[in-house]
């Protein structure tokens, strides 16, 4: 039996009203558009843009069409991160992190505390205790901690305020590394510099860490530096100049997060994995230098 054009038996092809085939996939949708891999028909929702028109999105599965792996045309951060859909699901983890902790440590009445502080070493005749006796740990843990409401609320401000943009930019796992190395910067600063008794809450120092790394991608875009620049000196003049700030896990954060984040903004395209991975593992040498160099002396 013949076929009646626009009928059941020919979908891909059916014409509309005005003599235009309809979508492969809507074939009630007349379009004049096709695919410049398959040549089918497809419509304004399936097209997908490509270097010369527009890809159906089964081509687009299939391959990038460059002779390259389909990720190859994913859209990256100026980083080489994946750019993904929610920006602030990490911000929004490390806040949650930190509020849980601050949480926990009101309950337990401070007893918390102690045992996630950052200490160097307790003087003779104390319960042996702090990272020169092999409480590692607290290095990380000091980076969650807030003793005041005003402490912690300030920094949760400064989080949601400068996290979403860097992630944004540098993507989920780029981020991550910047605000542990960041945060562990200014541990090991507090750790070197600081009395060993003197007990440091570092979560100001990944704070830092992400400040300094703002400056450094608005100058790699060449944006108008001056507001953040405002915003760092006021910081450091209120890190320097108020009593009772661990300013060295404020410094020591900054250093690390704005080194960081220059070597991935700054990293060539064609070496940008081995550039960035080399600068997260020469940030974490250096804190691990610090850490044994301190203990050492702590010990020996």
């Amino acid at each position: 039996m013949d076929q009646v054009p626009g009928s059941p038996q020919e979908p891909q092809d059916a014409r509309g009203d005005d003599g235009l085939p309809g979508c492969y996939r809507h074939p009630d949708r007349p379009t004049g558009i096709r695919c410049t891999r398959c040549d089918r028909p497809i419509c304004p929702e399936c097209m997908v843009s490509a270097s010369v028109g527009f890809q159906c999105p089964d081509c687009v599965r299939g391959g990038s069409g460059t002779g390259h792996a389909p990720r190859a045309s994913v859209p990256r951060t100026i980083a080489g991160g994946t750019i993904a859909a929610n920006p602030r699901l990490i911000t929004m983890i490390l806040m949650g992190i930190n509020i849980a902790v601050f949480i926990a440590m009101t309950l337990d009445d401070g007893r918390l505390l102690g045992d996630l502080v950052m200490l160097g070493r307790t003087p003779p005749g104390y319960l042996p205790e702090g990272v020169a006796e092999g409480q590692w740990y607290r290095l990380v843990t000091a980076m969650f901690l807030h003793q005041q409401f005003a402490h912690i609320a300030f920094n949760m401000l400064s989080l949601w305020w400068l996290g979403p943009p860097l992630e944004a930019a540098l993507g989920r796992l780029r981020f991550i590394a910047l605000y542990l190395l960041a945060g562990l910067g200014g541990s090991a600063l507090s750790y070197l510099l600081a009395a060993p008794s003197q007990p440091s809450l570092g979560a100001s120092g990944a704070i830092f860490g992400l400040l300094g790394a703002t400056a450094v991608l608005l100058r790699r875009l060449n944006y108008d530096m001056k507001p953040v620049l405002i915003l760092l000196g006021l910081n450091l003049a209120f890190t320097f100049l108020w009593p009772h700030i661990a300013w060295q896990a404020h410094v020591g954060g900054l250093i690390v997060g704005a080194s960081v984040a220059f070597g991935m903004v700054h990293a060539p395209r064609d070496r940008r994995t081995l550039v960035q991975g080399a600068t997260c593992a020469v940030a974490l040498l250096a804190i691990a230098a610090v850490v044994w160099v301190r203990t050492l002396q702590l010990v020996g």
